[in-house]
């Protein structure tokens, strides 16, 4: 090619720069992807009409989890992550009204069975030790075994109850059991 051509618009250590129109399907695609940004920002983050993927995905994992925890055994951490999810803890508060409050009081402070809300414990303060004592029950003092009742994820519920008002000191029932550390 010579530098007489009118294609050629720049010329540089004998590199020589020809001035072509770019190919249609690559213009193509670079304005439909153009468009497609556009109305993707305008359907998901400006107006909203549509949940975007990222919350979409994390609302899934949410799910996933929550089923999760309600399959898991009646460990001290399955208990203790239903004690920081207020929903769940009001679960087993209505719960805890329902069946537990006939002995307990409404509050946990104790008219039949323990105060709760004391410092002194019969049967254990963890977590799992609370749990195996609303399941199982204790048929010798008067408290019926709750498990097969309730199911598995009300007795998590309701022990993560127990757990949240355990300490509070309410005026009761006298202290039972041996005092927490």
């Amino acid at each position: 090619m010579s530098s007489d051509d009118p294609k050629i618009v720049h010329r540089y250590d004998d590199i020589e720069e020809e001035d072509n129109q770019m190919p249609n399907w690559w213009l193509f695609i670079l304005f439909s992807t153009i468009v497609f940004m556009f109305g993707y920002w305008l359907v998901f983050h400006t107006t909203r009409q549509l949940q975007d993927p990222r919350t979409e995905y994390d609302a899934a994992i949410a799910e996933i989890k929550k089923a999760r925890l309600a399959q898991a055994p009646l460990s001290d951490d399955a208990i203790l992550a239903v004690a920081q999810d207020a929903a769940q803890l009001e679960e087993g508060k209505q719960v805890f009204a329902t069946t537990c409050a006939a002995c307990h009081a409404q509050e946990g402070q104790g008219l039949v069975g323990p105060n709760l809300t004391d410092r002194f414990w019969i049967h254990g303060n963890k977590p799992s030790e609370i749990a195996k004592s609303v399941a199982d029950g204790f048929a010798d003092k008067g408290m019926p075994p709750w498990g097969a009742l309730l199911g598995q994820d009300k007795v998590r519920k309701v022990s993560a109850f127990v757990l949240s008002i355990k300490g509070k000191g309410l005026a009761g029932k006298e202290p039972q059991g041996e005092p927490l550390d």
